[in-house]
């Protein structure tokens, strides 16, 4: 799967099923020193709370995040999308997905740790609207690497916080 020109791809994000697998552990494989096996999505995937999606386009899964729903927040495990598939705007499309789930009154905000070492996703995300809150030093099992924790805050649009009229106790009162 060879794609290079770089515009942005309409993709179609969709909740991410079985047969993604192999997509996805190459697109993991590629992306990460440390990757995650194929176990640890399925363990991840099987909790109540853990949604897995997929970017896909031509038939072809080229990008993919895995998430936590927690009451007032969105919470990103893991996200990457395939090499050759890398400033075309899916990740774009990805990260917009997740941010039109946000609203004033429910989840106000979206989370993630990324390596210190991970630069081009520090940078990927700050662009989108993320920031650096804090540092979690010797985050990783793996290494004794440090995590920025990361946040995008949710922008109410003036027209939520208004309050609905109730017409009948107007007139009644």
């Amino acid at each position: 799967m060879k794609f290079k020109a770089k515009a942005e791809l309409g993709v179609h994000i969709r909740w991410m099923i079985r047969r993604d697998m192999p997509e996805v552990l190459e697109i993991e494989n590629r992306s990460f020193e440390f990757p995650w096996f194929e176990e640890d999505f399925i363990r991840c995937l099987r909790q109540r709370n853990c949604i897995g999606m997929v970017a896909e386009y031509e038939e072809h899964v080229v990008g993919f995040m895995i998430y936590e729903l927690h009451k007032t927040r969105l919470h990103i495990l893991n996200f990457a999308v395939h090499p050759d598939f890398r400033r075309n705007h899916v990740g774009d499309q990805m990260v917009g997905k997740l941010i039109s789930k946000l609203s004033y009154e429910r989840r106000t905000r979206i989370t993630l740790e990324v390596r210190e070492t991970n630069l081009d996703a520090q940078l990927f995300f700050r662009d989108r609207g993320f920031r650096a809150t804090s540092v979690l030093r010797n985050f990783y099992d793996d290494t004794p690497e440090d995590a920025y924790f990361m946040q995008y805050v949710y922008q109410s649009d003036e027209s939520e916080m208004i309050l609905p009229i109730n017409r009948i106790s107007r007139l009644a009162g």
